[in-house]
C-alpha cells in the first residue's frame, strides 16, 4: 500500500508541474530561468519553503534536537527575521534593477571580474557542499524509513549509491528540462504535502507517548525531558546562546538575503509586491516549522533514548514507528519531493549562474538567449553527475550533518554577505576591495576552522588529559573554551571584511560613483502592509525565547 501511495503522489506532482508549465517559453532566458516572471506569492512562498526544507534540514535538525533539545530551533525561528529584512529592505533594491542573479547585481555595483568570482563561489558551494549533502541525507532517510538494505538484500552503502543516483537523475530531469516554473510549481504541491505529512509525525508521536491523547503526550514529554526544552544553549552546546547575536544572523542573512537558489524564486515574481508577500508568508510558516523539524527529534529521544547508533537516524526511525503503511508511502513521496526540490532548485540556479554570468563573458560573447539556456542545461547536467559521484562518500563525515553543512558554508557566506552589504549601503567602495574580500575572506575562514581551531582544541584536550580530567561534560566545556564557536568566528570575520572594504573606500574611492539602474520590466510598487506584518512576525519569534 505504501508503495502505491508513493508512486501515485509522485506522478501527480509531475503531471501538475507539466500542466502548469506547458505554455511557458522555455527558450528565452526569462522563461527558463525566471518562469517568465509570472510567479504569484503563494507559489513563491511554497517554493522558498521547499527549496530550504529538504531531507538534510528535516533529518539533520531533528537529529540535533534528539541530541540537544529545542535550542536548535534558532536555525528556523530566527530565519523568519532575516526573511522579513530581505523582503522589506533588500528586495526593492534587487528587483528595481531587473536582475536574474545576485552576481549580476554585483557586476553593476563593482565589475565583471567581481561577478565571476562570486559566481564561482556559489557554484563551489552548490556543487561540492550542498547538492551532495542533499542527495546523501535524502538517501539515508529512505534507507532507514523503508529498511531498504534488508528489503533489497544489499549493504547500506550500496543502497545509498542506488538512492543517490535515482534521486539525482529524476531531479536533473525536472531542473534541466523544466526550468524554474516547473521547479516552483512542483515545490508548491510538495510544500502542501510536506506541511500535512510533517505535522502527522509529531501528532502520531505524541499520541504514542500519551496513549492516544496528543495533550497527554505533550505534558508527558515536557515533564519527562525538561532539559530538552531549554532554548538557551550552554557554552558546549551546538548553538551557545551568545552565537544568536553574532554569526547566527550572518548565516541567516546570507542564506535568505544573498543566496541565488533562494532569491531566484522571488526574482521570478510578477511584481515586487508579490515577491514581498511570498517571502513574508514563507517567513511566517518558517516560524511554525520547528513543530516539524525540531519537536519530532525530542519525541524520538523519549521513545528510543540511547538505542539509536546515530542521531541523524532519529527522524526516519520515528516515522517508521508511528506512521501507518498508507501514510508512510504518502510521506515518503513528500520527502522525496522535498529532496528533489532542494536538489533541482540548486541545479536550476547553477545552470542560471553559468548560463547568465559566465558563458557569455568567457565562452561566447555574442551567444543568443537560446544558446545561453542550452549551455546552462549542459553545465547543470555535468554538475549533477559530479554531485551524485561525491554524495555517497559523505557517509564518512562526522555526526551532526546540519552543523557540518553550516560550518563548511561559513567560508563562503561571510565574504559574500560582506560584499553584497557594502555594495548596497555604499557607492564609493572600489571593486578591488570586493575582490580581496571574496578571496582572502574565504582563506581566513578556512585557516581559522581547519588549522587554528584543531590546533587550539587538541592542545587544550591534551592538557586536560595530562591533568587527569575524564568527565565528558568537563571535557566538552574545555573544548568549547579552547577556540571560539564557528558562529562567533563568522561574526568576527564579517566585521573585519566590512571594515576592510570601508577602509578601501576611504583610501581608494571609486572614481565613478555608482548609480543604481531602474528597470521597466516589472512593477516595483512595494506591498503597503509589509512593515506591519513583518514587525508582528518578529515579535512572535522573539516571544519564543521568553516561553522557553
Amino acid at each position: 500500500m505504501s508503495i502505491i501511495s508513493f508512486i501515485g503522489f509522485t506522478l501527480l506532482v509531475a503531471f501538475i508541474a507539466w500542466y502548469a508549465t506547458r505554455k511557458t517559453d522555455e527558450k528565452s532566458a526569462d522563461g527558463y530561468y525566471l518562469g517568465g516572471r509570472s510567479l504569484g506569492y503563494i507559489t513563491i512562498a511554497g517554493s522558498l519553503l521547499l527549496t530550504n526544507l529538504s531531507a538534510e534540514q528535516i533529518v539533520g535538525l531533528n537529529g540535533q534536537s534528539f541530541a540537544q533539545g529545542v535550542l536548535v530551533m534558532a536555525w528556523e525561528t530566527l530565519a523568519a527575521i532575516s526573511m522579513i529584512v530581505t523582503a522589506i529592505y533588500l528586495l526593492p533594491k534587487y528587483m528595481r534593477s531587473g536582475i536574474t542573479t545576485i552576481p549580476e547585481f554585483i557586476q553593476e555595483r563593482f565589475d565583471a571580474q567581481t561577478k565571476s568570482i562570486l559566481s564561482l563561489l556559489f557554484l563551489v558551494a552548490f556543487g561540492i557542499v550542498l547538492l551532495p549533502t542533499i542527495l546523501y541525507s535524502g538517501s539515508l532517510a529512505f534507507s532507514t524509513m523503508f529498511n531498504l538494505p534488508e528489503v533489497l538484500g544489499v549493504s547500506q552503502s550500496t543502497v545509498i549509491w542506488i538512492c543517490v543516483w535515482s534521486i539525482g537523475i529524476i531531479g536533473s530531469i525536472y531542473a534541466i528540462f523544466g526550468g524554474l516554473k516547473a521547479v516552483a510549481v512542483s515545490d508548491l504541491v510538495n510544500a502542501i504535502g510536506l506541511l500535512i505529512g510533517g505535522l502527522l509525525i509529531p501528532v502520531f508521536g505524541l499520541m504514542l507517548i500519551g496513549d492516544g491523547s496528543v495533550s497527554n503526550g505533550l505534558s508527558t514529554l515536557w515533564e519527562a525531558n525538561p532539559e530538552k526544552f531549554n532554548a538557551k544553549g550552554e557554552i558546549d552546546s551546538f548553538i551557545p546562546f551568545g552565537t544568536i547575536f553574532t554569526g547566527m544572523m550572518i548565516a541567516q542573512m546570507y542564506y535568505w538575503g544573498t543566496n541565488q537558489s533562494i532569491l531566484q524564486r522571488v526574482f521570478g515574481a510578477k511584481s515586487l509586491k508579490e515577491g514581498q508577500k511570498g517571502m513574508i508568508l514563507a517567513g511566517f510558516v518558517k516560524f511554525l516549522i520547528p513543530v516539524i523539524v525540531v519537536l519530532p527529534g525530542v519525541i524520538a529521544w523519549h521513545v528510543f533514548g540511547n538505542d539509536l547508533g546515530n542521531a541523524d537516524q532519529a527522524y526516519p526511525a520515528l516515522v517508521r514507528k508511528v506512521l501507518p503503511g498508507a501514510f508512510l508511502g504518502f510521506f515518503a513521496a513528500v520527502l522525496f519531493g522535498a529532496v528533489l526540490s532542494s536538489f533541482n532548485s540548486l541545479l536550476n540556479s547553477s545552470s542560471t549562474l553559468f548560463g547568465v554570468d559566465l558563458y557569455r563573458q568567457y565562452f561566447d560573447k555574442n551567444a543568443s538567449e537560446l544558446k545561453m539556456v542550452k549551455a546552462g542545461k549542459v553545465f547543470g547536467l555535468l554538475l549533477a553527475i559530479v554531485s551524485m559521484t561525491i554524495s555517497p562518500f559523505i557517509a564518512n563525515a562526522p555526526d551532526g550533518l546540519f552543523s557540518y553543512i553550516q560550518e563548511s558554508l561559513g567560508s563562503l557566506s561571510v565574504p559574500i554577505l560582506a560584499v553584497v552589504t557594502v555594495g548596497i549601503i555604499t557607492k564609493n567602495v572600489p571593486a578591488i576591495g570586493a575582490k580581496i574580500v571574496l578571496t582572502v575572506g574565504v582563506l581566513m575562514y578556512l585557516i581559522s576552522q581547519f588549522v587554528l581551531s584543531p590546533h587550539f582544541v587538541d592542545a587544550a584536550l591534551a592538557e586536560a588529559t595530562a591533568n587527569g580530567i575524564t568527565d565528558a561534560k568537563e571535557l566538552g566545556i574545555i573544548k568549547a573554551k579552547a577556540y571560539p564557536h564557528f558562529l562567533h568566528i563568522m561574526g568576527i570575520l564579517f566585521v573585519i571584511n566590512v571594515g576592510f572594504m570601508l577602509l578601501m573606500g576611504k583610501l581608494y574611492p571609486n572614481k565613478k560613483v555608482y548609480t543604481p539602474k531602474i528597470t521597466e520590466q516589472i512593477d516595483i510598487t512595494p506591498w503597503k502592509y509589509a512593515k506591519v506584518v513583518g514587525i508582528v512576525i518578529t515579535i512572535l519569534v522573539l516571544s519564543t525565547y521568553l516561553i522557553f
